[in-house]
């Protein structure tokens, strides 16, 4: 692993995940199962900068579908998917 980031030529990839989490991925590397690519590459540095500015509201997806009733007023009920 590089020193730093800048010593570090490679080109990512960012990721997202189904439950709307984000990562980065070496870009020559096959991506794993379960991620997907957004379609934004760069440098380590751009890619995590990328991340901060789009993924606003870290709670993972089911949990954030699971607590939309409770948001908009009425009872859960149940499990989380």
């Amino acid at each position: 692993m590089p020193a730093s980031a800048e010593d570090d030529p490679g080109v990512y990839a960012v990721v997202i995940n189904d439950e709307e989490q984000y990562s980065i991925w070496q870009q020559e590397r096959e991506i794993p199962a379960g991620w997907r690519a957004t379609g934004f590459n760069g440098s380590r540095d751009a890619c995590l900068d990328h991340i901060e500015e789009v993924w606003t509201d870290m709670t993972p997806l089911s949990l954030r579908r699971y607590l939309e009733p409770e948001r908009s007023g009425e009872q859960c009920s149940g499990e989380p998917q």
